[in-house]
């Protein structure tokens, strides 16, 4: 009986052990961690034409200094746009109103992340405000998209261009034959 016991204690405390180890990598290697442990924290809107795969969890930094991460994406239905809720860290509160975010990629095909351009305002962004000045994610697909169709018009325009040209030097080839 006494055996069965302490393997049973044993085992319990193992397990209870392990799901403290999964609880604590959990909240350290996702991007969101836990925010009921965090510094205060004031959140900001901005909203873009094309959010591209910004994710919610995705830093936001401010001279290569992450401030904070981006909370919620949502639709506005009433202007076309996302909305973007960014919670930023309560240390970073002297952000001035007329500052810009843009969004940008990590790497060549990292993901995407919010970076805030300083204004030169003496006010301060507040809870619930909104930066008013915005850019939109740079999607590689349009632009690979655009760079195809751009080749093949050009193509397809000296293709067009030429073929006259040939035609015209292959008749006239074909008459100083005929005279000789």
């Amino acid at each position: 009986m006494r055996k069965s016991r302490t393997l049973n204690l044993g085992t319990g405390s193992f397990v209870l052990l392990g799901f403290a180890a999964l609880f604590f990598l959990t909240t350290q290697t996702t991007s969101r961690g836990l925010t009921w442990f965090g510094p205060p924290r004031y959140e900001v809107t901005a909203k873009f034409d094309n959010v591209g795969d910004l994710k919610v969890g995705a830093p936001v930094s401010m001279s290569g200094v992450e401030i904070g991460r981006v909370a919620k994406i949502d639709f506005d239905s009433k202007d076309y746009k996302a909305v973007v809720l960014l919670r930023l860290n309560e240390r970073y509160n002297k952000i001035p109103t007329d500052s810009d975010a843009s969004i940008y990629t990590q790497g060549l095909l990292g993901g995407k992340f919010i970076g805030i351009t300083a204004g030169g305002a003496d006010t301060y962004l507040k809870d619930k405000d909104q930066i008013d000045f915005t850019q939109s994610a740079f999607v590689l697909e349009n632009l690979i998209g655009q760079v195809l169709a751009n080749f093949t018009k050009s193509k397809a325009d000296e293709q067009n261009s030429a073929a006259p040209a040939d035609t015209k030097s292959n008749a006239d080839t074909k008459s100083k034959e005929k005279t000789k």
